[in-house]
């Protein structure tokens, strides 16, 4: 059964799941791909050990502390290749990006092959399930463009600004 909690923030509602013990979702209200991993059976439960945790890891992250992904017990559900970027996602240090070209590189090595697409880096990246903590807002494109976010562009502007990220460098969408 998957316990569920909601907690409010600086870049709108968040609904944070878990199942044994483990953070398995963190949703921006209305984004994309909202709830991916749940099963058919849910509670609300604010008084999960893992949920208070990861609460506490926000309150930390949006009062502009550096909590990293590793404190909390993650498992985010996705095929092998998904689970490979969102470890790659989990490395990218807090204030920094990486891009969509960079990340393919660095998963083709993992994989032992010569080249990958950006686009699958890209869906993998879209797909993720625990946003904010594993940061998917930090990639961008290669010419420095905020491409999409499945929580949407002006949720990924807040978090880079909390980050303390220089956004002058970047493209915004027109």
């Amino acid at each position: 059964m998957d316990q569920l909690t909601s907690y409010p923030s600086p870049v709108g509602k968040l609904t944070l799941a878990a199942r044994d013990g483990a953070l398995i979702g963190l949703w921006i209200e209305g984004q994309k791909y909202f709830g991916n991993g749940l099963s058919g059976e849910r509670r609300e439960n604010s008084s999960e050990p893992v949920l208070d945790a990861a609460k506490d890891w926000l309150s930390r992250y949006f009062a502009g502390e550096k909590p990293s992904p590793d404190e909390l017990p993650l498992c985010p559900m996705g095929s092998s290749f998904r689970q490979g970027v969102w470890e790659l996602l989990r490395q990218i240090p807090y204030g920094e990006l990486a891009t969509y070209g960079s990340l393919a590189r660095q998963m083709a090595e993992k994989m032992h092959r010569p080249g990958l697409a950006g686009q699958a880096i890209g869906g993998a990246v879209g797909h993720n399930p625990i946003s904010i903590i594993i940061p998917c807002h930090r990639v961008v494109g290669s010419d420095g463009s905020l491409t999409g976010y499945a929580g949407g562009l002006e949720a990924k502007v807040k978090l880079l600004q909390n980050e303390g990220v220089d956004l002058s460098r970047l493209r915004l969408p027109h």
